[in-house]
């Protein structure tokens, strides 16, 4: 699968180690940076997603995502991202990515806009079914940048494989995710939720996060699945 990713914030917390590993299927580990673990937010745009030599959709290609994460590796020492669930307001796509990809898709009532002025994201996000809904406003606040091997900065968003877990066969899937690496800046968010994390069980109380970024539009490729467990 083809598409461009756009205007990505990165929100993530500290977490302990032990209790990220407890929801993690067999075959994973969780990855810590310098002894800890770390749920990420991620609230994008998708744009243009179709199969590999197919034309975008119009009123299908485009649509709004908000996924939350933490960082694993395999047996085989891969690392990647396991999802705890990916929000998306195109019921279509929440379809084929549960049938085709094994990842917790869910339908979502979603909305963005974008200030001609001043480049801030007022984004919004309500699962079907919750009463609950997020809100963030966010903004880059300076120009991009390669994160910088070795910082935490690169250990959270340079990833290329996503893992999978079909539950009822009990198999392992990795996805190559093939991107060119992100230019990060900085964020401005005087708006944030954490509801979405609450409904994959992980309560940050209000605490702020721990790190935040934003990332540049990215084209990407998904790769299909390959079972490694």
């Amino acid at each position: 699968m083809r598409q461009q990713w756009v205007h990505l914030l990165f929100l993530h917390w500290a977490w302990d180690a032990a209790a990220v590993q407890d929801t993690l299927p067999a075959g994973l580990t969780v990855d810590t940076f310098e002894g800890r673990a770390w749920i990420g937010l991620v609230p994008f745009f998708m744009r243009r997603v179709r199969p590999a030599g197919f034309p975008a959709v119009p009123g299908v290609s485009n649509f709004l995502e908000l996924n939350v994460r933490t960082y694993v590796h395999d047996a085989a020492g891969r690392p990647g991202v396991w999802f705890y669930s990916l929000d998306c307001n195109q019921w279509l796509a929440v379809k084929v990515a549960r049938g085709l990809f094994h990842l917790p898709y869910e339908h979502a009532v979603m909305s963005a806009d974008i200030s001609v002025a001043t480049g801030e994201v007022d984004y919004a996000a309500g699962r079907c079914g919750q009463a609950e809904e997020s809100r963030f406003l966010y903004r880059a606040t300076g120009p991009g940048r390669a994160a910088e091997p070795g910082s935490l900065e690169f250990f959270l968003v340079e990833r290329y494989t996503l893992f999978a877990h079909a539950a009822r066969r009990q198999r392992l899937y990795a996805g190559r995710v093939a991107h060119e690496p992100y230019r990060v800046a900085g964020a401005e968010v005087p708006v944030w939720d954490d509801g979405m994390m609450r409904l994959a069980g992980f309560d940050a109380a209000g605490r702020p996060p721990d790190h935040r970024c934003t990332a540049a539009a990215v084209d990407v490729e998904v790769f299909p699945l390959r079972r490694v467990g």
